[in-house]
């Protein structure tokens, strides 16, 4: 099993697609490594070699940010959003859509699940 950025490569997947399973790499930037390495796309992670491995590695760790240090960098831009106080910051602390969404129906998934009202008392 291939170990790269920290992360396991899935067994038997094609490499173009096992790629994608490290956090900052889709399907385009996979090939274009592959690409880039000489290491065929349509090769399964099983079948890589110690010497494709260390490839792939170098290439990702010298022109990718990806895994940890991304995260990082995107947390802290937000923390940077939230701090000068800015609208897409204060949807950020307000954990409500930041893009523009509307909010009166939807937007469940960044709300969260339904609060329900109080009961009212009748008199």
């Amino acid at each position: 099993m291939a170990r790269i950025a920290s992360v396991d490569l899935p067994k038997n997947k094609r490499l173009d697609i096992a790629l994608t399973y490290i956090y900052g790499l889709g399907n385009t930037s996979a090939l274009k490594i592959l690409d880039s390495t000489g290491v065929d796309w349509t090769k399964k992670s099983d079948d890589l070699t110690a010497e494709e491995v260390t490839r792939i590695r170098q290439e990702i760790e010298k022109n990718y940010k990806v895994e940890g240090d991304l995260r990082r960098d995107i947390n802290a831009n937000i923390k940077r959003l939230m701090e000068i106080g800015c609208y897409r910051g204060e949807r950020h602390k307000r954990h409500l859509p930041v893009r523009g969404q509307k909010t009166g129906t939807n937007c469940r998934t960044r709300k969260g699940p339904k609060r329900s009202m109080a009961a009212k008392k009748r008199k």
